[in-house]
């Protein structure tokens, strides 16, 4: 046992500074790659500033950008991390979720058997993707929240006599971000060339929501048939807010429920803890039993689940 231990350690020692050297030398290889380009297009610098210049490499290790071409769901990735508005490369991404996942498996080793230890290194691995995820729906949530008001102006500015390009222009100046940022790029697509309809539809895959969805089809409509587009849009923010005012009081009836399923999963874990603190001796007998490991995955297995249930029982859809 004596020697598993001291192989053990040894194990966890060499992989720390193998995934320490790693991290090191990909930082220096991006350091060293940054200044090459630097000085290669030093004389074009004022070019770099333009925003109509966008760097699409996934990241800035030649070997690691060649690698992550080769997946299809990196395009889905970038997505993502364009809609959450970070400006992070698909790259960076990638080896925060190898690192975070390497790190938990390392952890949790010596606690659990070793094929949880890999499944909780896979799901601690999706922690900087969840964080994306929780970004872009926070925005998206935001933007909601603020596009009935942005129909309003736009609706009093076409009553005004202002055409929908100036519209847009002058409504991108006065909103809040981050619909001032999507509005003012809408409008920026649509007058260096692209058209309307294309920049209306590049709107919606940046923020898919269905709001949005329903104002570029009102706008596209009135392009080929003709009518009162400020009347469409003024209904169609009413019943936004509607709509939000409804998805409000769901949310405040779910909230109970949302934080009884919180307070059930930490709860175990608390109590473990405190455990572990007031009387160790009490909890060792579990690590040292030869099916403590399988008893402490299979508990924490269980927790999951039951927190997934919990959720998905409390989360109504509108």
């Amino acid at each position: 046992m004596l020697i598993v231990s001291v192989l053990a350690f040894f194990a966890f020692v060499f992989l720390l500074a193998a995934v320490a050297v790693t991290v090191a030398w990909m930082g220096f290889l991006k350091t060293t790659g940054e200044q090459s380009d630097a000085a290669r297009s030093e004389p074009e610098a004022p070019e770099e500033d333009s925003p109509l210049f966008r760097n699409e490499r996934l990241s800035t290790l030649n070997f690691f950008d060649a690698l992550l071409n080769r997946f299809d769901f990196i395009e889905i990735m970038r997505a993502r991390i364009a809609q959450a508005e970070l400006d992070w490369s698909v790259g960076r991404v990638t080896a925060a979720m190898l690192l975070c996942g390497l790190v938990a498996m390392l952890l949790v080793m010596k606690f659990v058997t070793i094929w949880a230890a890999f499944a909780a290194g896979i799901v601690a691995a999706f922690a900087p993707y969840a964080y994306i995820l929780r970004k872009r729906n926070k925005r998206f949530l935001n933007f909601r929240e603020n596009f009935p008001d942005v129909l309003d102006s736009l609706a009093r500015a076409l009553r005004a006599g202002y055409p929908l390009s100036a519209s847009m222009e002058m409504i991108a100046g006065e909103v809040q971000p981050p619909v001032a940022g999507e509005i003012r790029k809408t409008a920026a697509e649509a007058n260096l060339g692209m058209g309307w309809n294309r920049a209306l539809d590049n709107l919606g895959q940046r923020v898919p929501l269905l709001e949005v969805h329903l104002f570029t089809a009102a706008v596209q409509l009135h392009a080929r048939t003709g009518g009162k587009l400020s009347e469409v849009l003024g209904g169609l923010a009413e019943n936004m807010r509607e709509a939000i005012a409804l998805q409000g009081e769901v949310r405040s009836l779910a909230a109970h429920g949302k934080l009884t399923g919180a307070i059930l999963t930490v709860l175990p874990i608390g109590i473990a803890a405190m455990m572990l603190i007031v009387s160790p001796g009490y909890m060792q007998v579990l690590f040292n039993h030869p099916y403590g490991k399988n008893l402490i995955t299979g508990a924490v297995v269980c927790l999951v689940l039951a927190h997934i249930v919990i959720r998905k029982l409390v989360d109504i859809k509108i």
